[in-house]
């Protein structure tokens, strides 16, 4: 197993500085949908279907976990993907396919969700105009930045998305009671506006609890210089504390949607629905802070999407061309070729969707991750192969009895998503 020049924490304090990796990913994840969702599903079914963001975040924690405990325990020192090469060549060529198609496709909301918000905060200024110029700037951060500069990048979205989500909530007035039934009761409500609530609750899945984007917080786990079972502790707690961040923002987003939208009948069809009733209820600042906090979610994550996919393709790369075991290392790929492809791909790309008379932004998110879940039999029956047994992961670290359980049920729920999801996209598309 390789070892890392990384001290292991030891005191509360120094565990709190050297989470990190957890925002970078939690907020990477936030812009892949979850604001959007959250704020659908609280718009349209108030706070019923909060019991689908619980599970998500719950299949989401699980996954990440189970990812993560393969790229730092195995017995071979691998990475994921080289994991997943021993189960077939294929699959991490496969993986790699399926990540240049969703790193356009996520960024295809993205950027032009970055774009809409800008011309909405600063009220001048073309949404394509506004996409080009933060997509050029995006790029200098990837191409530049270290990761230890990037997450310090990401604890400033951070503070901007604490103060603008959760202050735009708590001045909503939040039902906690409603909010415990929401979680609890498992409700099923008729469908509201133009989005069926099978296609809620699949893009919840995909874009909360079973993206391809879950498999990228290896690769910052691997640039923090997290290497090895001996750092299994703290990338749990980084991890936790990333998902406790998720929890907070989400539910924010929701219950914005849950108070203000639900009792009045409105259906969110764009960002401007929700946007313009904050205005109306909060004031003239409801709108624009509301706004500051969808912007930097979105190019928090433009920039952790072209990073991230940068960082796994390199790897699928160099572990489909050798024939040896590739050892997990610190190393620095932000200069090779493969990598300023796909966060090129990641970042320019997307722009397409930003010119006159393309898919509006919401129809963007849902439609794309919900796409997600098709994938998601895959992952997650791979996962469960190689940390089930011991050839892979080794004995010490294979799946107990009761993860074996939970890895099962996850697998019959990505089956079904993954079939609900292709329902959902036919009919929405139809």
């Amino acid at each position: 197993m390789p070892n890392s020049d990384t001290k292991i924490p030891k005191t509360f304090g120094q565990y709190l500085r050297s989470i990190g990796p957890g925002i970078v990913m939690a907020l990477t994840w936030l812009g892949a949908g979850d604001l959007v969702d959250s704020a659908v599903a609280g718009g349209n079914y108030g706070y019923a279907l909060m019991w689908a963001m619980a599970l998500a975040l719950f299949v989401r924690f699980i996954f990440v976990s189970i990812i993560a405990k393969y790229q730092l325990c195995n017995q071979h020192g691998e990475s994921v993907m080289a994991g997943l090469k021993r189960i077939h060549p294929w699959v991490p060529i496969f993986v790699g396919f399926v990540g240049l198609f969703f790193g356009h496709f996520y960024g295809s909301f993205l950027v032009k969700g970055v774009g809409e918000t800008t011309t909405k905060l600063f009220g001048f200024g073309a949404p394509l105009f506004w996409s080009v110029f933060w997509v050029i700037t995006a790029a200098v951060f990837v191409f530049r930045g270290l990761f230890n500069r990037i997450e310090k990048v990401f604890y400033f979205f951070l503070a901007i998305l604490s103060l603008s989500l959760i202050g735009v909530a708590l001045w909503s007035g939040p039902s906690p009671v409603q909010a415990v039934k929401g979680i609890f009761l498992f409700a099923l409500p008729e469908q509201k506006g133009s989005f069926s609530v099978f296609l809620v609750i699949t893009a919840l899945i995909g874009a909360v609890g079973g993206s391809i984007a879950n498999l990228l917080y290896p690769y910052f786990i691997q640039q923090k210089g997290w290497i090895g079972p001996k750092f299994r502790r703290l990338q749990l707690y980084d991890l936790a504390f990333g998902t406790l961040v998720l929890v907070v923002l989400d539910l924010s987003v929701w219950t914005v949607g849950a108070e203000l939208l639900n009792p009045k009948g409105i259906t969110v069809e764009s960002l401007d629905d929700l946007a313009s009733l904050l205005t109306i209820t909060l004031g003239q600042l409801g709108g624009p802070i509301f706004y500051l906090g969808v912007f930097a979610a979105l190019y928090s994550s433009v920039i952790g999407n072209a990073m991230g996919y940068g960082y796994m393709l390199s790897d699928i790369v160099k572990i489909s061309r050798s024939e040896e075991v590739t050892k997990v290392s610190r190393e620095d790929v932000s200069r090779s070729k493969t990598y300023r492809f796909v966060a090129l791909w990641c970042l320019f790309s997307p722009l397409v969707w930003s010119l006159p008379n393309m898919p509006g932004f919401i129809s963007l998110t849902l439609i794309a991750n919900a796409a997600g879940v098709i994938v998601l039999p895959v992952l997650s029956g791979g996962l469960w192969f190689i940390t089930a047994r011991s050839k892979y992961i080794g004995l010490n670290y294979r799946n107990k009895w009761w993860e074996n359980v939970i890895l099962a049920a996850l697998f019959i729920l990505a089956v079904w998503g993954a079939y609900q999801s292709i329902l959902a996209i036919a009919h929405a598309l139809s």
